[in-house]
């Protein structure tokens, strides 16, 4: 069972209350990342921020590990994970976002995203229980609430 949608930042995100990812959040309202995910951030004792899925085999290419689009789909959620803060509150859309495939996962690998920077240009790192699997860059656009 899941908490009620509540304000936190950027969008409405959902506290996750059983499972591998409880205490995690999500955001409602995206049909495609629902469908691609799930996936889930949620803020580190430092104040960085994580974002982070389970892999399974409907994230999986037909050779048996996970497939690139699915790295770059998660690589766009973590983009907004790691600027939530920065963002405070306004909508923002993706204008760039850039990958170098860096290594494989299978089903069951536990992938994590962590940037750094208080700006909207993020670099981060996708890892694979801990192996890199993607390194990214982008850049989000903040359109603000009128």
């Amino acid at each position: 069972m899941n908490a009620p949608a509540q304000s936190d930042g950027y969008g409405q995100t959902t506290l996750c209350e059983s499972g591998e990812f409880a205490g995690w959040r999500y955001w409602e309202g995206d049909p495609f990342e629902s469908r691609a995910g799930p996936f889930y951030m949620r803020r580190e004792a430092d104040g960085s921020r994580v974002a982070a899925f389970r892999t399974q085999p409907h994230h999986m290419n037909g050779g048996g590990a996970i497939h690139g689009g699915c790295l770059m789909t998660f690589a766009d959620f973590a983009l907004f994970a790691i600027a939530h803060d920065e963002l405070a509150g306004d909508h923002a859309v993706t204008i760039n976002l850039a990958g170098d495939f860096l290594g494989p996962a299978g089903t069951g690998a536990l992938m994590e995203a962590r940037g750094g920077g208080k700006t909207i240009f993020v670099r981060g790192l996708v890892t694979a229980d801990g192996n890199p699997a993607l390194s990214f860059t982008g850049i989000i656009r903040r359109i603000r609430r009128s």
